[in-house]
């Protein structure tokens, strides 16, 4: 198979379907119980607005649709992010021919993009909004460089589809088309693609997309921008020096660790020629890699001004996804033999795919022999079929103590609506519906007494004092022997309407 591919290299994306398929059947076998991000989005797939809070809707909004037609479940949320991540392969291979005349070093390319961290590790554990910013990302490189090539009216267009979609995906996407930008300036043929007319259809367009986010944005910079800061480390507690040091090794450990991989394999492959490689130039060389340099130079800006002193792979793979195509033009710019550099390749990059993969995929069946239990072990639908078979019928409505609980009871009771309290990424509360259920969980640990906010927000709907009598369920995990249980609290009231003032409360996503 690989002598094949390496005499056919387009076969590399049938070979990257495939292992996607395999993600998604793994992770279907693997657990019916969701990690973080992906409870978070079977929560908010419930409703559709403009802002969910800190990160911008676009994956929310595909997860929303693909939702609604099929319901929320495991298989809907894995399908998305693989669906998303091969079409980032695949465009990104379409860029790659768009600029490289061998196909094998396009093919390379295509597979350069698996051996990032946050793709082939991060994704197939928990990601979202970055899965659809690097599905923008490739789309745009293949857009921008098909325009810098063979500029035409659909190509400036597709540009600013690009564009807009980057922008609703994640915020740190506007680097790239700023980058690209900057990089062409020096070029002067290049250069003339900025002042061609049509750019004024990719802005138009890129402002239809982008502008019913942007005003919500505006209407709320602060939700919009607070955690990320938080993330990234940012405070007063030390000078600016100190700080300025911190963010400097930060982002050079971050960008040596995503792209360790992809240069390791180049310099495998292409051993016996680095010096050529390296002295090697061309025009699309130059432009790309003057992306890469100035998209790591921005982000190294922002943690200064900001004051960030932390940087996580999954921040900077936006950037670094260009390296393997940077790294492909330097290689044919040398014009060394890569009559069988795709078999070595892929050899290499598909044993740390699968292998990452298959230990992925079982970590909720192997932990619980070392004493630890995943998230996907928690017995969320055993919970659920317990409450349901004990009051014979489903609840109308669900309250939920945060968003690991309410995405996990959303893919098991479909007809229900299930609200977090106390957040502004979902719609207000406007009214109870019964039979309303209410759960909450300490960590698995046995607490029988229901967390405050969720008894407030009953409270402040009239519920009486006498419909507030909690009830645990202590069950076994999913994976792991019959003594290891886990403990959630609930309440079932029957009819909650008979309250006092109807109250409006946000709740979160």
């Amino acid at each position: 198979m690989l002598e094949a591919v390496n005499r056919r290299p387009n076969l590399i994306l049938a070979l990257i379907a495939g292992y996607f398929l395999l993600c998604i059947a793994l992770r279907l076998s693997a657990s019916t119980s969701l990690e973080i991000d992906e409870s978070e989005q079977a929560y908010v797939s419930q409703f559709l607005m403009l802002g969910y809070g800190s990160q911008p809707p676009f994956y929310n909004w595909l997860q929303y649709g693909l939702t609604s037609l099929f319901g929320p479940s495991v298989a809907t949320m894995t399908v998305l992010k693989n669906g998303l991540l091969f079409l980032c392969c695949l465009f990104f291979g379409l860029a790659s021919r768009e600029v490289l005349g061998d196909r094998r070093l396009a093919a390379i390319t295509t597979m350069g993009v698996l051996a990032l961290p946050p793709i082939f590790l991060l994704a197939q554990r928990d990601l979202s909004h970055t899965v659809a910013a690097l599905f923008a990302v490739s789309l745009f490189l293949y857009a921008f460089l098909r325009t810098m090539s063979r500029p035409t009216f659909f190509a400036y267009a597709l540009t600013g589809v690009a564009v807009g979609i980057g922008v609703i995906s994640k915020y740190n996407f506007v680097i790239v088309p700023v980058a690209a930008i900057v990089a062409i300036l020096p070029e002067p043929k290049l250069r003339a693609r900025l002042f061609d007319w049509r750019i004024l259809v990719a802005i138009a367009v890129c402002a239809l997309i982008a502008l019913p986010h942007g005003t919500w944005v505006l209407q709320n910079i602060g939700a919009a921008s607070s955690n990320t800061f938080k993330e990234m480390g940012t405070g007063q507690e030390a000078g600016f020096v100190s700080k300025a040091l911190k963010a400097i090794v930060a982002l050079f450990a971050s960008t040596l660790r995503g792209s360790a991989i992809i240069l390791a394999v180049f310099a495998l492959v292409f051993r016996k020629d680095l010096p050529a490689i390296w002295r090697a130039d061309s025009l699309w060389a130059r432009v790309v890699g003057r992306m890469l340099v100035l998209c790591l130079g921005a982000v190294l800006v922002i943690m200064l001004v900001t004051g960030a002193t932390h940087m996580r792979e999954k921040w900077l793979v936006l950037f670094l996804v260009l390296l393997p195509l940077y790294l492909a033009l330097k290689v044919e710019a040398s014009g060394v033999d890569t009559t069988r550099s795709v078999r070595p390749v892929a050899l290499f990059i598909g044993f740390v795919i699968v292998t990452t993969l298959v230990v992925v995929s079982t970590r909720a069946v192997v932990r619980p022999w070392f004493g630890k239990v995943s998230r996907l072990s928690i017995p969320y639908s055993s919970l659920v079929d317990t409450i349901v078979q004990q009051q014979g019928r489903e609840p109308a409505m669900v309250l939920a103590t945060n968003k690991q609980v309410a995405g996990n009871l959303r893919t098991r009771l479909h007809g229900a609506k299930v609200y977090v309290p106390g957040n502004n990424s979902s719609p207000a509360i406007g009214q109870l519906a019964g039979p309303l259920l209410v759960v909450w969980t300490n960590d698995g640990k046995a607490d029988a007494a229901p967390p405050a906010p969720l008894v407030d927000v009953l409270k402040s709907f009239g519920v009486p004092e006498t419909h507030l009598q909690p009830q645990q369920l202590a069950l076994p995990y999913l994976h792991g022997t019959l003594e290891d249980r886990y403990s959630f609290g609930y309440f079932w009231i029957d009819d909650p309407s008979r309250s006092a003032p109807t109250s409006s409360l946000s709740s979160p996503g």
